[in-house]
Order: structure tokens, then sequence, then C-alpha cells
């Protein structure tokens, strides 16, 4: 039997669009070319300690609004712990903690407030927080659809727009550059203002907890992959691992999917798969009549997604005898490891799980792991006290050298959903959702691609 949807990539874009195309009574097939499901935002067994472990520390804003509904739709959202307001350890340099709290007032007063009640800043670096008024009211306006009001300017850099309006060298480095790199995984002198003006206007929406984060209460396959699988299998849809996929496209409309020597058929195709796999994906005849010099064409697009380079991540997890992070998670500016998050407080375990993550780490993704171990060990130790007196008792590296896409100011343009091959659809965290490579963005795509579907 012919599947209505045929959807191509297991991760949070696929998974999110087949569900809701099942939901609505579609017959769906989710085609996965590697073993296990769950894309650059899944977990492994890890061989020392036979815990789960994800691929990299992810986390939720409250702002995620699509990926929330993606997670209700499958009754995982209870697994995602929400902060009340957002609230924040810092660790400077030095070695003086401070904490950021947002108190409950509208956004984005409740984020001023928050900086000018911060202790670890000069009167000079709070009230220059009062200078992004105007950029943040230009990008919300921007966010909802005005062509007149812009946040950024084209081709400029987050460094740039931070420093044009007037913030302070201190706030940067404590509070805008770890919230930038987290977000966008690039350093922030490199990466575009205009997606960060995005994140930040919706962050500080409406609703002041769309700025709280969300930690994982569980491994990233459990939180919504094996939900997902269950829904999905519920209404009757196919889900099949090691399945790389080929679409085979004849005058500009998809002819069938091949599955190693198996023919599938079906009324559309969503193609989930990471861009940088986009260009094995597709088997074109030659046509031609075919619109190849249009730039919304799929041979354009291809052509973007070869010339979109990839940005890493890297993570340490370490594992301790004993306690040594009393809060969820803290920020370390100015150093290699970014963050460093106690997966103990959201798993429930006896003693400290730390997982340090280092974005855009082109300087260090090429190192031993026993240098990354070494590095994390010594700058936890630098900034946490409690954590020179623990036993390391066991160490994990994990490199996702393609983890995001790069933001840099130049890139070829991000594509839409829609293409004009007749029966395919695009979906992915490089989907031009106006957002950077985040599990927001590739929720957001997936839900458009089964908008357009229905």
């Amino acid at each position: 039997m012919a599947s209505d949807a045929i959807v191509i990539g297991g991760g949070f874009a696929g998974l999110s669009a087949a569900c809701a195309l099942a939901d609505a009574g579609a017959r769906v097939t989710v085609l996965e070319a590697r073993p296990t499901l769950g894309g650059r935002a899944t977990a492994f067994t890890d061989p020392q300690t036979g815990e789960r472990v994800d691929n990299g520390q992810h986390i939720l804003m409250g702002c995620y609004h699509e990926t929330f509904r993606f997670l209700r739709r499958i009754g995982a959202e209870d697994s995602v712990r929400l902060q009340r307001e957002l609230s924040a350890d810092i660790i400077e340099r030095n070695g003086r903690r401070s904490r950021l709290v947002c108190p409950p007032l509208p956004s984005p007063l409740h984020l001023m407030a928050g900086v000018i009640d911060w202790e670890a800043l000069r009167w000079r670096d709070r009230l220059s927080v009062l200078k992004l008024r105007v950029p943040l009211a230009n990008a919300r306006a921007q966010l909802r659809g005005s062509d007149t009001r812009r946040a950024a300017s084209p081709g400029e850099t987050v460094k740039q727009w931070l420093e044009r309006n007037g913030q302070t060298p201190k706030l940067v480095e404590l509070l805008w550059e770890p919230l930038a790199v987290a977000a966008l995984n690039q350093p922030i002198a490199h990466a575009a203002a205009e997606p960060f003006a995005r994140v930040l206007a919706q962050m500080l929406g409406p609703d002041p907890r769309d700025a709280a984060v969300g930690i994982p209460l569980k491994p990233l396959d459990e939180l919504y992959v094996a939900p997902a699988v269950a829904f999905l299998e519920a209404r009757g849809a196919t889900v099949r691992t090691n399945a790389q996929a080929r679409v085979a496209i004849e005058r500009d409309a998809v002819a069938h999917v091949a599955v190693r020597d198996e023919v599938l058929r079906a009324g559309v195709v969503i193609c989930a798969a990471p861009w940088h796999a986009w260009p094995e994906i597709f088997d074109r005849a030659p046509d031609p009549g075919s619109r190849t010099a249009d730039p919304g064409s799929l041979d354009a697009v291809l052509s973007a997604a070869a010339k979109t380079p990839a940005s890493p991540i890297v993570t340490v997890n370490l594992w301790f005898d004993r306690v040594v992070l009393d809060v969820p998670f803290v920020g370390l500016p100015g150093r290699v490891n970014q963050w460093v998050f106690d997966k103990r407080i959201a798993f429930g375990e006896r003693a400290s799980h730390l997982s340090t993550v280092s974005s855009g780490a082109e300087a260090i993704v090429a190192r031993t792991n026993q240098e990354l171990i070494d590095l994390a060990m010594w700058e936890i130790a630098d900034a946490i006290p409690a954590a020179r007196a623990a036993t390391l008792r066991c160490a994990t590296v994990v490199r996702e050298k393609r983890a995001t896409f790069s933001l840099a100011p130049g890139l070829p343009a991000r594509p839409s959903t829609t293409t004009p091959v007749r029966g395919l659809l695009l979906a992915g965290d490089w989907i031009d959702t106006g957002l950077p490579a985040t599990i927001e963005s590739a929720v957001v795509s997936g839900h458009r691609a089964a908008a357009a579907v229905r």
C-alpha cells in the first residue's frame, strides 16, 4: 500500500512533521538512514558507565512554542523542567559567582530589571542594557511581519550589532556573548546579527516565561524519539531505520523513493534530513525544460546546501564520586567551555555528572579526547571549588563536527518549505524559519511542511 507521505529523516523536524500528518489521518512512512532515530539530537549508551548519554547538551526555551506543541502531541511535555523565569548562575574568570534573576515583570522589562539588579555589573554596564530597548522593539515588530522596522543591518555581525547599540564589554562578556554563542554556535565576531535579534525577539515575547530555560529530564531518545515512534505506530505509520533513501526526480516531479532496491511511492515526500546530506539524496533525470537557472529551483537549493559550512560542538561528560555543583547549570564566560550542566539534578543521580559545552568549537574539535577532558577538568576546577577535591570516575567526549550550519554573513540564502518540484517539500533546521539551528527551528519547519501537505 502506498503512503500518503514519506518523511526522510528521523530527527526533530522529521518526527514532528510525521506526527502532525499522522494525527490528521495520513498514512506516513518515516525513513532514517542511521541505525537509530533522533538525528543530531539523540543519545547513545556510554560504554564505560552503561548510561544513556546525549550526543550533546540540548536545552529548550520557554519560547519554543512549536516544540512544546509537538511534545504535548506525543505526551512528552512533562519530560522537560522549565524555569519559572530566566535565572542563571555565572562564574567569572576571577572566580566570582553571581546570579542573574529576571523578576516577574512584563517582557522585556523583566530582563532589563534583572540586568539592572545584577550585582556582577557596574552601574555603567547595567544601564547600557536600556540602549537595546529600540532594537528589541524593532526585532519584535519584525517578528510580527513588519517590512519597515529592522533589528539589525544586513551583513552585520553580532559583535558589531552589540557595539553599535552601546553594550559594554562587561555586559557582552557576561550575558550577550554566552547567550549568542549558545544560540548560534558561532563566535559573535563571525555570526550574523539578524538571527540573534530574532532569538531575542522570541525570548522577550509577551510572556516573561518565554525566556526561561527548559532542561530535559530524560535522555533525548527517551524524551521525544520513543514517544513519537509510539504515537506514529499507534496511528498505523511505518518507521524504518537503516533506510538510506534516494529521491528520483523526473520532469520536475518526484517519481519515487528508493531504499536500496526497493521502490516506494507516496503523494508527497518531505526531506527532513540535515542540509549537508541533501546533495546525496536526490537523483535527477536530465530534463531540457527544467528551471535549473531559477534561484528557487532544487538545483539552486542543493548548490546552496553544498556551499553552507558547518559549525561544531564539543561536549565532555564527567562523572564524579560526589556532588560538586548545587544548581542545574552555570555559565563560564571567557572560557573554552561556556556552560556546564549537572545531569544529576535532572536525572536524579547521587553524584555529579557534569556535561561541559563548547559551542563554536572549531579551535578545539581536532584535539585528542584526553586533551579535551584535561581542558574541561582544568576549567571546572578553576571555577567550581568543590570539584577540586572530587575524584573523576570516568569521562566521555562527544564531537558533533556538523552540529549546526554556519550563520556567517554572506552565505547562500536558506530555502523555503515548498519547492518547484511537484510532490517535494523540505524541512529541517536549515529551512528559512528566521531562527538559527535550534530544536525550535527544526520543529517549526516540520510543522510547516505538514501544514503544506494538508
